[in-house]
């Protein structure tokens, strides 16, 4: 493997006649549950029968580049990784490096030390950030009341108050 290959690269949408194709392509052959036999895929070399398979997971990250391009998106390719620094957890969560060491030290996220250095594993802080994402969802979905045109603002503003009021007690340990 080449080291520009392990590069952050950055792609614009070109030829969108050819996407299309592509698009169409890779939309008639997506994985479908309980179909038989299993869907298979390959990426084809110059010579006949210079094939290999593609693994389903490689798929998925086709059809979803294939999607943004044709959708007029650039796509960046950046690899990692499989164990990160704090700062570039921080950087992929989208909050401060001393925010992961919090969430570390509080057992939140699972890291390894080596040396005087914490390292994260990829597969954990995905696991984290999906965890994570899922109790913002419940946290909305908690907080959300019906209105009409009848109800009291007042009231309404008051009952959001103590439901955030709830959730934030809950945040801090202090479950009723």
């Amino acid at each position: 493997m080449t080291a520009e290959a392990l590069e952050q690269q950055t792609y614009l949408p070109d030829q969108p006649e050819q996407l299309a194709t592509v698009a169409s392509f890779l939309e008639a052959h997506q994985s479908r549950r309980g179909s038989s036999p299993e869907p298979r895929y390959f990426l084809a070399g110059a010579q006949e029968g210079d094939q290999v398979e593609v693994p389903e997971a490689l798929h998925m990250v086709l059809l979803q580049v294939v999607e943004a391009l044709k959708a007029g998106h650039a796509v960046t390719v950046a690899p990692q990784s499989s164990k990160l620094t704090t700062q570039q957890a921080a950087d992929l969560l989208g909050v401060s490096r001393p925010t992961v060491v919090r969430l570390i030290d509080q057992g939140d996220l699972p890291a390894e030390r080596i040396g005087t250095r914490r390292k994260v594993l990829l597969r954990e802080l995905l696991d984290y950030r999906e965890r994570r994402r899922q109790r913002q969802y419940d946290a909305i979905a908690a907080t959300g009341v019906e209105l009409d045109a009848e109800d009291d603002p007042v009231a309404v503003q008051e009952q959001l108050r103590a439901i955030r009021q709830e959730l934030a007690d809950r945040r801090r340990g202090h479950t009723s």
